[in-house]
């Protein structure tokens, strides 16, 4: 395995982030001037690259941003367009503009006191986009909501997002980990009390081994966390070595080897591991798995920054081979899950 050296890395960050900030209005996947789960992914991951690399010029790319973008968070309320907000606690502490504390606030009220929720009390997956999933559990929303209400609750102290992060956490891992596997299945349908089509979706294990190591870390003497959610990341996490590929990343859905390799996913689940390891939630065991990742994906990358191999927008599909027929193509969150493994990569060094 190739041992990447720091120039490598700030390089390719470097060149991830300079695709991401072209203009490509009106392009759904790569569009950062809208107030959704895709941009806010994708700032999110500037945001984290601007603190890992100190650079002054994207830490003022965000704030213009969200100058730009703010107002358009009014015109929506669903869960998936939560991840915006996620910067807000931190943007508070950088800056010491209220406006963002107050924001964050009343967006958490909103969340623990209005969003809806199925009959287990999980948030119900809700997006902008013309359609519904009623009673419908998706791993998505620990990094979309639940990881913004960690952030929150730390930020202001407030034991009543801690406790509601803690239940959102156990109620969809409950839901959703596969007990002989220990990985996730894309959803929960609470009406029907199935998984639906039963796919174990990469990006969707990636968004909860990405989110969680930092929730729990944020949450940490808030609240008091239960050893489940610890066992039950330590068993998501060997799951998911076992179906590692020999050039680091996984497919699309896990335990279909011969469906196409995805890059987003990898590199969420590589940085996840990464971020374990460094906040002690994993042993240092783990962090081969995340290098073979890192190398895996850094070979995604075009000459031009853009991510490679990255699957568009991916509901719960009525079948598994359906996940076999999303199309690849260049997104912020592609960008945004690698720029933040590769950050993750800066940060240590």
């Amino acid at each position: 395995m190739i041992m990447r050296s720091k120039e490598q890395i700030e390089q390719a960050a470097s060149s991830v982030y300079a695709y991401m900030i072209r203009n490509h209005d009106g392009n759904w996947g790569m569009d950062l001037n809208q107030w959704d789960w895709v941009p806010g992914v994708g700032i999110n991951a500037i945001h984290s690259y601007g603190v890992s690399s100190e650079r002054e010029d994207v830490k003022q790319f965000v704030a213009a941003w969200l100058e730009r973008n703010g107002r358009k968070a009014e015109r929506v309320k669903v869960i998936n367009a939560m991840a915006p907000f996620v910067i807000f606690p931190d943007m508070f502490r950088l800056t010491g503009d209220d406006g963002y504390k107050q924001t964050a606030v009343r967006i958490a009220d909103w969340m623990i006191h209005e969003a809806p929720r199925t009959r287990e009390r999980a948030f119900e997956h809700t997006v902008t986009e013309n359609a519904s999933f009623p009673e419908q559990v998706w791993a998505d929303t620990i990094f979309m909501a639940v990881l913004f209400l960690a952030r929150t609750a730390r930020l202001t102290e407030r034991t009543d997002y801690a406790e509601e992060a803690v239940n959102q956490l156990l109620v969809h891992m409950r839901l959703l980990q596969d007990p002989a596997t220990g990985i996730l299945f894309h959803g929960w349908n609470c009406g029907t009390g199935n998984h639906m089509s039963g796919a174990r979706w990469t990006r969707g294990n990636g968004w909860v081994v990405i989110g969680m190591p930092e929730i729990l870390g944020e949450l940490n003497g808030l609240v008091e966390l239960p050893d489940e959610l610890f066992e039950r990341y330590r068993k998501l996490a060997d799951g998911l070595l076992h179906y590692q590929t020999a050039d680091g990343l996984w497919h699309t859905v896990m335990d279909q080897p011969y469906f196409y390799q995805e890059t987003s996913g990898s590199a969420a689940i590589a940085c996840g591991l990464r971020k374990a390891v460094r906040s002690g939630l994993l042993d240092a065991s783990y962090r081969m798995a995340a290098e073979r990742g890192l190398e895996g994906v850094m070979r995604k990358i075009a000459y031009n920054g853009e991510v490679t191999g990255v699957s568009s927008g991916t509901p719960v599909k009525d079948t598994i081979d359906d996940y076999q027929g999303i199309p690849l193509i260049p997104t912020l969150y592609g960008q945004g899950l690698t720029l933040m493994l590769l950050s993750e990569w800066l940060r240590d060094s």
